[in-house]
């Protein structure tokens, strides 16, 4: 059961802390999420660097951007999880998320890995495709597809 929080107001996303609770929950259902063998459940669940943690309104969908040194040589800023359980069509969740990232972070590429063995999709990151993104390579190490936005696709796009 998704916790519902009708005390938020806003559009289509929230910032909240990392950390917050109804976040942690739809993560704990994503894919990338790591579950510790010895049951630790550690209350922040972004890793280190600059972040914006996002949740809708409705406590159904979230979004979490990082800026960070990437191991991998990436530049910009990470989609570093993105899960909807059905607050609204995957691509507009992603353009209103990519319009606060551009907010906070003008001017950066955006960039995110989508693993295609994890995901239920004959085209998996479709759904940042439709919203203008484009993959732009694979990861050497697991084979994530890289998919990009870059700065000059926002202006496009409007």
């Amino acid at each position: 059961m998704t916790a519902v929080q009708p005390f938020l107001f806003g559009n289509t996303w929230i910032e909240v802390r990392d950390g917050n609770d109804s976040c942690r929950a739809i993560f704990d259902r994503h894919y990338s999420r790591h579950h510790y063998k010895d049951g630790r459940r550690p209350k922040i669940f972004v890793g280190p660097g600059e972040k914006m943690v996002l949740i809708t309104p409705c406590a159904r969908a979230m979004f979490v951007w990082r800026k960070f040194i990437s191991a991998d040589g990436q530049d910009g800023v990470n989609c570093a999880v993105f899960r909807n359980e059905g607050a609204g069509l995957a691509s507009d969740l992603i353009t209103a998320a990519d319009k606060l990232a551009d907010l906070r972070w003008p001017g950066e590429r955006h960039y995110t890995y989508v693993n295609p063995r994890k995901v239920r999709s004959t085209n998996p990151g479709f759904c940042f495709i439709a919203a203008g993104w484009r993959r732009c390579g694979l990861t050497k190490w697991k084979r994530l597809i890289i998919l990009e936005r870059l700065p000059e696709a926002l202006g496009a796009a409007e």
